[in-house]
């Protein structure tokens, strides 16, 4: 007997056969699905830890690392090492004793009460970046919320994510899990099933290109995509000690060089006080920096945008391998930790914008350096900058004052104002800081997403809530209207 999805159309790019494959992927998940459903907090919580230590296991966690290498060509294997094991830890962390089952909140003095239940299936896009920990972030936090979840992975970073699932797969046997509640496209993955799949899941959360988060949105399932990445970070004049200076040199050079600046939360640039400038570019020098002059500058950039685009000739290159290519052979031989591109901006956008790409994000350790009069004039550069590419992510700010933090989130259009830390690792959760794990970052409206928090197992939860009645309280019309009235008249 033919099946109905055998004959279903063809819908835009999607062949009848696209349509067809798809829907017995989905299939086979919601049957998995609802055998998850019926679980309780503890043994979703065991599919929770088998899925952590698939990919947590160091000899798996190596061998993850170096295949993504491998592979893509991007990013190196010590740090996406690290990053598999610590954001898997840390999101663990986040997960332990989190309710997801049943009943979450009571809420007895409004009378509420909040319980969880799963969204179904979920479709998981994700980067060549990161082809094993965005996977297994979104694969943990969907199993966390009952959900069956099909990965829809880069080209490129196929075979690392098929290896993951793999390995999910073999301590899912372990427990006696259903293989099928967490699955990949079969390869060659293309554009057509990768929005086949948006289409006939329950939801998509969509980390990477613009593109595939533009997809996503306009599937026609509910989706979860982030924003675009360009992050700026200010150094102001209240570095001014060496202590302090060292201090933020270590962390821009930490974060800026982490996986040869791979992640979205990498600094593409950094905004300097006058009072402070030579000083913080010396401490980077001496942490391996490059200071390039105007030639180099010029001719850097031939090479990173030759028609326009960010050129995969440097996406995910170590500072090196981008100098040999540029034809900087001295400079490539003494292995420097970045390549630092000075720049003139001012608030009113020169030297911002896509005539100046520099301004724009760079995925490889370049850093574009600009100098600011004032603190003022510093957020009036990133305002800028942020005008023309990475508004809603975040801004880093290296500062002895605290309230120039809360000026940054009241002001400029970010999600997050990372402080005094080494932005690429701090921003998506650290064990010193308070935000949640996750390689996933909302950019708000301000970067065309609904959300604008780091993406964790709320946002693969559906919420019940039951409602009983509690005593009635009418508020009376000057408790509401009183200030108003009484500035204004009735």
């Amino acid at each position: 007997m033919t099946t109905p999805m055998a004959t279903a159309p063809a819908r835009g790019d999607a062949s009848a056969e696209v349509v067809r494959r798809v829907g017995e992927l989905v299939a086979r998940a919601r049957a998995a699905q609802r055998v998850a459903e019926g679980h309780d907090q503890a043994r979703t919580d065991e599919l929770v830890a088998a899925a952590g230590w698939a990919i947590m296991e160091p000899a798996r966690c190596r061998e993850l690392a170096e295949l993504a290498v491998a592979d893509t060509g991007i990013g190196n294997v010590e740090d996406k090492i690290r990053k598999n094991h610590r954001k898997t830890l840390g999101l663990l962390r986040d997960l332990q004793g989190a309710r997801s089952v049943g009943v979450i909140a009571e809420d007895a003095a409004r009378g509420l009460v909040e319980i969880a239940r799963p969204v179904g299936v979920v479709c998981a896009v994700t980067p060549s970046t990161n082809p094993a920990a965005t996977p297994a972030n979104k694969i943990i936090n969907a199993l966390k919320g009952r959900n069956a979840v099909i990965v829809a992975p880069s080209p490129k970073g196929w075979a690392t994510s098929k290896r993951l699932l793999d390995f999910v797969h073999a301590q899912f046997d372990r427990i006696g899990a259903p293989r099928d509640l967490v699955q990949v496209l079969p390869a060659p993955v293309d554009k057509a099933s990768t929005l086949e799949l948006m289409r006939q899941c329950d939801l998509v959360v969509a980390t990477g290109s613009q593109a595939n988060v533009r997809a996503a949105y306009a599937s026609g399932t509910p989706a979860f995509g982030v924003g675009a990445g360009n992050v700026a970070a200010i150094v102001d004049e209240t570095v001014e000690d060496l202590a302090d200076i060292e201090a933020a040199a270590d962390r821009i050079t930490r974060s800026k060089t982490f996986d040869n600046a791979t992640s979205c939360s990498s600094e593409n640039s950094l905004v300097l006080l006058d009072a402070v400038y030579e000083r913080v570019v010396a401490a980077l020098v001496r942490r391996g920096a490059a200071l390039l002059d105007a030639p180099q500058v010029a001719k850097l950039q031939a090479l990173m945008w030759p028609d326009g685009k960010l050129s995969s000739a440097v996406i995910g290159q170590s500072a090196a391998v981008v100098a040999e290519r540029a034809g900087f052979g001295a400079i490539a031989a003494a292995k420097p930790s970045m390549l630092l591109v000075p720049q003139r901006a001012d608030a009113q956008g020169t030297g911002i914008g896509p005539d100046h790409p520099y301004s724009g994000e760079k995925l490889c350790p370049v850093l574009a350096l600009y100098r600011a009069a004032s603190f003022e004039a510093a957020a009036a550069i990133v305002a800028r900058l942020y005008a023309f590419q990475g508004a809603g992510h975040s801004v880093g700010l290296h500062s002895k004052r605290p309230e120039r933090a809360l000026q940054l989130g009241l002001t400029l259009p970010v999600s997050r104002v990372i402080v005094n830390q080494a932005h690429c690792i701090a921003t998506g959760g650290s064990f010193d800081n308070g935000l949640p794990f996750s390689l996933s970052m909302g950019c708000g409206t301000w970067g065309r997403n609904n959300f604008s928090d780091n993406m964790n197992y709320r946002h693969y939860l559906n919420i019940t809530r039951i409602s009983v009645p509690i005593a009635e309280r009418v508020p009376s019309e000057d408790e509401v209207f009183g200030a108003f009235f009484a500035r204004y008249g009735r």
